[in-house]
This record gives C-alpha cells, structure tokens and sequence, in this order.
C-alpha cells in the first residue's frame, strides 16, 4: 500500500518560484513539502538557465577587456579558456543551489526528489528515481514547475552542432561562427555574450526588433551596441531548415532562398511549460493551446486551491516575476495579506551592455491617454561612467506631462539591472522629476542619471517665451 502523508501545501517544483512559494507558506507556520524532480533544488534557473547564462555573462566581460571595446576578443577557441569559464560557473551554480536548499531546510520545508503527478484535485504521487512511491494530500498546490526549451517543427535540435539554450553551455570552446535563431531575451543574451568571446555572430529573428515586449528604443540600443562590435542582426527573416555539411558547418537556410554559414546554431525560439508529465486531468486541470495554464490575479487555476506560477502561465517568464509570484500564491493560499501596489516589477536583460526596464515605455504610457514628457540622461556625460571606460548608454524617464510623476524608467548600459529598482522605487513611492532634483546623489556615480534625466524633464514642462 502507498503510504500518503497529509499536508497544508505541497509545491510542485524547486526553482525561484516554488522556493518563494514553500518560504512564504512555512513562515506563516504550515506544513509544506516542495517536490523537485531535478538532482537538486533550484530548477532550471540555477542548473541551465539564469544563473549560469549570467555567471558566463561576466566572466566574458572580465576576460574580454574592462572598457568600451567589448567584443574584441579574437577568434575562436583561440581567445578564450572557455573550459576554465565552464569550472566557474559550475561553482557559482552549486553554490547557488547550495545556499536555496539551506534556506528551504532552515525553514522547515520537507524536500521530495522524485517526479510529481496528479492523483486527484488534492493528491499528488511522487516516484523518486529509484522507483519508490510516496502520496501527498494537500490543502492546496502550487504548480512551479518551469518550462524547458521548445523545439520547433522542422529543426532537429543534435546538442553537438544545433543546440538549445541548455546545451549550449556543455561547449567546451568558443565556436568560431554561430548563428542564433530567435530575438527574445534568450537569444539575445547568448548572442551577445558568445560575440563578446569571439564568435561571429549572426541573430536571425523572424520579428522586425528584437525584445519586442520592450521600449523602442532598448531594442534599438541593443541592435546599435551589437553590430558595433561586430554581431548582424537579421530582421523579418524565416529560418526554413539546417543542414549539417558533414565537416565543419551548418547551413541556415532562410525562406527567400538565402543562407548562413555557422559552425554552431543556437535554437531559442521559445520554451513550453513542463506540465505534460503531471497528468492535469486527473485534477480537473488542461493546459491551453499554448500550452500554459490559465490563472486569475491571485495566480489560481479554475480549480481554486490549485495555483500556479512562473513559466507555466507564460510570459514574462523571468525568474523575478516568478519569485514575486510564488510568494503571492502562497500568501493567498494561507489566508494572510497581499499588500498593492506591486504591479511595477523591475525587468532586467542581461545582454552585453544590459538593459532593464520598470513601469511604462513611452508607447504605453500614451496609449493609456497620458500626455507624455521624457527626460534621457547620456552615459559618456556622466563622471563616473568616463572613469569606469563605461560610457555607452543611457538613462529614459517616462513622466506625466501634467505634474511630472514618474511612469516608467527603461536603462541600457553598465549596471542598468541594478539601477532600474531606484525607478521601481520611484514609482511605487509617486515621485515626480522634482523629487529627484531636489534630492542629492553621491558624486560620481551612475545614479546621478536619474537627476540629471529629471533635469531634462522639467525642461520639456517649462513653459518657453
């Protein structure tokens, strides 16, 4: 007989989701159990994506020069020990997972490796990997179970020469060609990151701007620093198939007849949910024709102690969204308190440079009827970006053209992923360009863009003879 244990929260998967939700629910004193069907907690954002995609990020930026000439690496495995890369990232990666699980034991939360599956609405069983059963009934469920990436019909994705957004960190050298398939923020970070190593670069995007979900102007700062150091951007073009020459390269062929040459194609044309693997009819649950579920704003499922969050409901598919969800979840499930006001969570790329954004693009903020007024701050003006050889970028405020409220902050640039929450706070607390006049910035640093933005700001709301 399968032995069944009774719970207040069971969560369905480890990564920044599931953790946040397990965290929130033992606090507020339940009895929860987090199942994770990987080697160790931390889902694919610590083991394959966020994590180490980052922590390679830096380590090409260290080993490819300090200042603004990025990208001139050389060629290929000549230039770069990616191998050693490869050992640094695995420790950053470990050590991540290690200080996750420490966090969910220090809290009490039980942890079962093995794969969930629905039994009932309330039941979930779960087989470890070495065949054992064990059945969980809980008050509620979270679903965090991510998502994996998506191999389009048509392309056959080998892992040596076509590879996806998981095995491309299992190369050992930097390729000396690759082509990237996709403009979203995968691709886009792995285009730039592998450019910065040496690798000529070529993104082929079916879309017409890459990171379409972003301002204007981000995207087209991103495509500006990519091709100045070497990268092709491709717009509006279908890639139709690949084939392997038997030697040394992929052909990509496109669908008017063109083609590239590429010793590696990365494929990151999206990822689906990992939910086909939990048996959601058992549970009155089915997955959309996107193949995510559907919640409402308290991240519930239509069947209403079952949640859901991160990946498996969809974009914007980052693990800050999906950390700030399971903690939502969780907090509704047991009853406690949801404070407003949170709905202006912080974005952030982390191409080479980075980019962020918080809040409203100039495009949204007038299609919700707002007279607009903006403010733009130039990195090479700013002290502290000519003495870190940083000076490629700049600082956007979106303001209220009536009385200058902050609506939006988008940054490209050094540190742009660490300033944007000074935006995040700005708009939460209902600053105006004036409170950022008023206020003093430490001298120099790359804060002082929000001043001297503000600044501008109020230029373009003073009234002119």
């Amino acid at each position: 007989m399968t032995k069944r244990t009774k719970v207040d929260l069971l969560v369905l998967g480890g990564g920044p989701g599931g953790q946040k939700a397990a965290i929130a629910a033992a606090k507020a004193g339940r009895r929860v159990i987090l199942v994770e069907s990987g080697r160790d907690v931390g889902g694919a954002c610590v083991h394959k994506g966020t994590i180490p995609s980052k922590a390679l990020r830096q380590l090409a930026v260290e080993a490819c020069g300090d200042d603004d000439t990025l990208g001139d690496a050389g060629e290929g495995e000549r230039a770069i020990p990616l191998a050693e890369m490869k050992t640094r990232v695995d420790a950053v990666r470990a050590g991540h997972s290690r200080f996750m699980r420490a966090q969910l034991e220090r809290n009490g939360i039980g942890i079962e490796r093995g794969r969930g599956r629905f039994e009932t609405d309330h039941v979930v069983s779960v087989t470890t990997p070495r065949g054992a059963v064990t059945e969980f009934e809980a008050e509620h469920i979270i679903i965090a179970t991510g998502s994996r990436p998506r191999e389009p019909d048509g392309f056959s994705i080998n892992h040596e020469h076509v590879l996806d957004s998981d095995s491309i960190l299992s190369l050992s050298y930097v390729p000396d060609s690759l082509v990237v398939l996709g403009g979203g923020v995968i691709a886009c970070e792995y285009a730039s990151i592998f450019l910065t190593l040496g690798s000529q670069v070529t993104i082929v995007d079916r879309a017409p701007r890459p990171l379409a979900f972003l301002d204007p102007d981000l995207s087209a700062g991103y495509v500006e620093a990519f091709e100045r150091r070497g990268g092709r951007y491709v717009p509006e073009a279908q890639a139709t198939g690949i084939e392997w020459d038997g030697f040394s390269k992929n052909m990509v062929a496109l669908a008017d007849g063109s083609f590239f040459e590429a010793s590696k194609v990365l494929v990151a044309l999206g990822r689906v949910g990992c939910l086909p693997e939990l048996a959601l009819e058992r549970a009155g649950l089915e997955a959309s024709s996107r193949g995510l579920l559907e919640v409402d704003q308290d991240l519930r499922t239509r069947v209403p102690h079952i949640y859901a969050v991160g990946d498996v409901i969809g974009p914007p598919a980052l693990a800050t969204t999906a950390m700030e969800q399971g903690r939502r979840a969780a907090t509704h499930a047991v009853g406690g308190s949801i404070a407003e006001g949170v709905s202006a969570l912080p974005v952030g790329i982390y191409t080479i440079p980075d980019m962020a954004t918080v809040g409203l693009s100039e495009s949204e903020a007038r299609d919700q009827g707002f007279e607009v007024a903006v403010g733009r701050a130039r990195f090479d003006e700013l002290a502290r970006a000519l003495i870190n050889h940083r000076t490629e970028g700049w600082l956007k405020l979106v303001s209220d053209r009536t009385n200058g409220r902050i609506l939006g902050v988008q940054i490209l640039g050094e540190n742009a992923t660490d300033l944007i929450h000074v935006g995040q706070v700005a708009i939460h607390a209902g600053w105006s360009a004036d409170d950022f006049v008023e206020n003093a910035f430490n001298f120099p640093t790359f804060t002082e863009a929000y001043r001297v933005a503000s600044l501008a700001v109020l230029e373009e709301l003073t009234p002119t003879g």
